[in-house]
């Protein structure tokens, strides 16, 4: 299990833990710039030169982990708190919220990458859905500058509660429009003052994923992410330095992910697949951005006091859409290639394996007609839409599975019908329902704790595979509940290829020129960033991420074990079988899912550097 920290006080409810800084020191600012999507072994110094040079000259987190389900928001709720699933509730981009909610068009499950969705959820869940202070909630009470620029969604999640735009600057996608947070007179005034728009660009062609017919985007998301990096490197940089008091950014890039997920170089075909030139490019991309701004604290002469760490949210795949035991493959669509899956595969099968309705949440609960899919992939299973008996929350290469009623018999048979498909490799079942033979309990890959959200009952790893290469995690394709082609891109899955991201850090607080073998995750980053700020932080929920000591001068490498968990067989003897290795209590996940369906679960961790 996780380190668990708990309150001495009788009837607290939070215990507050002060990070001391790593070093004596009288200011220390802070850069985190998470380039989403990027696989470890992209990173040379031809792909990713600024990239490479952090991660050769200062730490290189060479064992690196995503959090699972390996998705965007999730990690970015590890990364901002330091703490896992089960406590942040964020269990993936699309959840089920338990109520309808106006800002996503009246779903249940709404796709939560967007600022008023965000807004609206806090708000149910008493101001605070993750319940869980933030390093830059943190961060600026304690007096530092803030701010977070790039994607929107990830940006929000490092205070999503602050929504006047006084206290932290958040420039994302929606900024400028009625949607995104506003603007203080200061950040308009010095925007103005730099010919930049106070809005941010959309993203024009890189936005465009295509169709079965039509190849999506060719071209990287520069022209937004240039925005992007000048508002941070002319504009918030030197706003902070004029400030003379430390500062925490966050800079979210897009790129490589959504080219990835976009990318038209490989139309229906899982090769190349997302490592064609309109990928590399946006790796490129996103590593010109932080060329930037490394440049901007050196001509600032902010060097010496700036630590800089890099930290992808996931790894990436390509989308693969076979089966040959779905009767969703089997079925005909006007804009689904013949035997291929379409969006909502999994709510499709499993309504007609339970005989029951399928209405779409997306779609005002309308019933999802033969030859037809839901909108989103999301799903609604039983005779009233309002009072659903199963929800399916679509979300790529791994989905969410609700059974509102924690009935332990129609939980039986949902993992049944899961069993009996080729694109499921591996199942993980709320503990708190039951044990049942084939599943692994979600507790133990940290997904049950103190989270305000309503909690799966069930969460689906599909099936991955190596389209042949030296490398597998390079050139692996996943099955993907998902709205894209086969051939582009997806993560979520629980494949080494997708819990394998890039980490590495560079600056006063970590050694120099250090290749750490020891198992990091994104939590950890979460952890260490605290520990490196001397942050006093508030914690509620026990499944937290460990201070990576050995990064940080003078710190010893702990001893890391391996270790193996197997379900007890289910039907026609599939089990669940979850890889990881242990730092003391910390547990880290490699890979799961059933053997010969998972990339990376035959073997130990490979480096992630050369």
């Amino acid at each position: 299990m996780p380190v668990r920290i708990k309150s001495l006080l009788l009837g607290a409810c939070a215990l507050t833990l002060w990070f001391g800084p790593a070093a004596a020191q009288s200011q220390r600012n802070l850069i985190l710039f998470v380039p989403d999507g990027l696989r470890a072994l992209k990173v040379t110094p031809e792909t990713a030169p600024t990239m490479a040079a952090i991660r050769d000259q200062g730490v290189n987190f060479a064992n690196p982990h995503s959090l699972f389900p390996t998705f965007t928001m999730a990690n970015a709720s590890g990364l901002s708190t330091g703490h896992f699933l089960g406590d942040t509730g964020t269990f993936s981009n699309t959840i089920y919220a338990g109520f309808a909610v106006k800002t996503a068009a009246g779903s249940v499950t709404p796709f939560i990458e967007n600022d008023p969705i965000l807004g609206e959820v806090d708000a149910h869940f008493d101001g605070n859905f993750v319940d869980e202070d933030s390093i830059l909630v943190a961060a600026r009470n304690q007096g530092f500058s803030t701010a977070a620029i790039g994607k929107v969604g990830p940006v929000l999640m490092f205070d999503h509660t602050e929504r006047t735009g006084e206290k932290t600057i958040t420039v994302d996608d929606s900024t400028g429009t009625p949607a995104g947070i506003p603007l203080s007179q200061e950040v308009k005034d010095r925007l103005t003052t730099l010919g930049l728009p106070p809005a941010a660009p959309s993203r024009g062609d890189n936005g465009k994923a295509g169709d079965n017919k039509v190849p999506g985007t060719v071209v990287a998301n520069v022209t937004q992410q240039s925005y992007f990096a000048d508002v941070a490197a002319k504009a918030v940089l030197p706003m902070f330095k004029a400030r003379n008091k430390p500062f925490v950014l966050v800079f979210w890039s897009r790129d490589p992910d959504g080219t990835q997920h976009n990318q038209g170089d490989s139309l229906l075909t899982v090769t190349p697949g997302i490592n064609g030139p309109t990928s590399l490019a946006a790796i490129k991309n996103a590593d010109d951005n932080l060329a930037q701004l490394r440049k901007a604290v050196d001509d600032l002469g902010l060097t010496a006091t700036t630590d800089i760490v890099v930290s992808a949210d996931h790894g990436f795949s390509t989308i693969s859409k076979e089966s040959k035991t779905s009767p969703a493959a089997k079925s005909e669509y006007k804009d689904v290639p013949a035997g291929l899956l379409p969006a909502g595969f999994v709510a499709i099968d499993l309504s007609k394996a339970l005989g029951l309705p399928l209405a779409d949440p997306d779609n005002k609960n309308e019933p999802v007609a033969t030859g037809s899919y839901p909108k989103r992939g999301n799903g609604l299973i039983g005779a009233d839409a309002a009072k659903p008996d199963v929800v399916v929350a679509s979300n790529g290469g791994s989905d969410l599975i609700y059974v509102p009623g924690k009935d332990l018999a129609l939980t039986t048979k949902v993992v049944e019908a899961l069993l009996a498909q080729d694109y499921v490799s591996g199942l993980f079942v709320d503990s708190e329902i039951g044990s049942i033979p084939g599943t692994l309990p979600m507790s133990a890959i940290n997904m049950q704790g103190a989270s305000r959200t309503p909690r799966p009952s069930i969460v689906i790893n599909f099936r991955s595979y190596s389209t042949g290469c030296d490398e597998p995690v390079l050139c692996t394709a996943e099955i993907a509940d998902s709205t894209l082609q086969q051939g582009q891109g997806m993560h979520g899955s629980f494949s080494r290829a997708d819990t394998m991201n890039f980490m590495a850090a560079i600056g006063p607080s970590f050694k120099k020129g250090f290749v750490n073998e020891v198992p990091v995750s994104n939590a950890d980053i979460g952890m260490t960033l605290a520990h490196v700020l001397g942050l006093k932080i508030p914690f509620k929920g026990s499944l937290q991420g460990r201070v990576t000591y050995e990064a940080l001068p003078g710190g010893a490498s702990p001893d890391v074990k391996s270790w193996t968990e197997r379900a007890k067989p289910g039907v026609d003897g599939l089990t669940t079988v979850l890889m990881g290795q242990s730092v003391g209590a910390q547990r880290y996940f490699d890979a799961a899912g059933f053997e010969g369906r998972t990339v990376g679960l035959e073997e130990r961790k490979k480096a992630a550097s050369r």
